[in-house]
């Protein structure tokens, strides 16, 4: 049996959106939708809803909170098998331990004003970290984008190291699934001493061995899939950002050393998270 999707609910517009897409997203994939609201109740402010029904006010808004996402993820899909729950602790570490038992993650991004509308909470860093399944932030508009590509592609970053393939193999199955073209990105550099001393062959070494890694990343593409392959001159985070504003999704692998201690978010993966103009989907990488 196939592991459900989760998406995060907090009761905002955000996160309702992001329940929109999830439901979405399960029925393309086949797979039942499971809606999870965590937070420590104790947080919260008392309701004279609460004291009403005689319950803790805070396990009222949280069930409330479920209770209306599942309600809304229904009416989108009739059909779609959807489950909600209440965890009664920190989103982070609830998350994070959830992803053990679900095939995709989704989190929404809260809308703010301001240059804070740019960056995203502490909860989505740590879980697109920490998570043990690949997990989507819903950046951009992120409206229906699910069923079909509405701009017609998905967009995978390609790193240094071409035997990391978990993302390369995830963007593919997610063309396939909305039948879009994959495109393949590696983004280069020239080395400044090469351009210095010798600039046609400093800048032809680094595209062609560009080319190579990209090349070497994509020897498995299914015979199936339209995959177009380009290299850029550029910073990484610069070039998949703007990749993103023609994207229905961009794929980003992130590497994970047991043991290790922080984020383990790389600064291409922290751009995109913060700024991507379209849903962004981190795939652990084990090293």
């Amino acid at each position: 049996m196939e592991l459900p999707l989760l998406v995060g609910v907090d009761g905002s517009e955000a996160g309702m959106r992001a329940t929109d897409w999830a439901a979405d997203e399960a029925v393309l994939r086949g797979v039942p939708l499971r809606l999870v609201h965590a937070s420590l109740w104790e947080h919260y402010e008392g309701t004279s809803l609460a004291q009403d029904l005689a319950e803790p006010a805070e396990q009222v808004m949280a069930e409330d909170i479920v209770r209306a996402a599942a309600r809304r993820a229904r009416a989108r899909h009739p059909d779609l098998e959807v489950s909600a729950e209440v965890l009664p602790e920190e989103p982070e570490s609830a998350l994070v331990r959830e992803g053990q038992y679900t095939s995709l993650l989704v989190l929404g991004n809260r809308d703010r004003s301001g240059l804070a509308e740019l960056l995203l909470g502490s909860v989505g860093l740590t879980v697109a970290a920490y998570a043990p399944c690949p997990v989507v932030v819903l950046r951009g508009s992120h409206d229906n984008q699910a069923v079909p590509g509405t701009r017609g592609r998905v967009v995978v970053g390609v790193g240094d190291a071409p035997q990391e393939t978990a993302a390369v193999r995830f963007a593919y199955e997610e063309a396939r699934r909305r039948g879009v073209p994959l495109e393949a990105v590696r983004a280069w550099r020239c080395p400044v001493r090469e351009a210095v001393r010798e600039p046609e062959d400093g800048v032809q070494s680094a595209e062609e061995k560009a080319a190579e890694t990209l090349q070497a990343a994509l020897a498995d593409a299914p015979e199936d899939l339209k995959v177009h392959p380009r290299t850029v001159e550029g910073p990484a985070h610069r070039v998949l950002l703007g990749a993103s504003y023609d994207a229905d999704l961009l794929v980003v692998g992130s590497r994970r050393s047991p043991g290790a201690l922080g984020l383990q978010l790389g600064r291409v993966t922290h751009a995109v998270l913060h700024h991507a103009a379209c849903p962004v989907v981190v795939v652990p990488q084990p090293v």
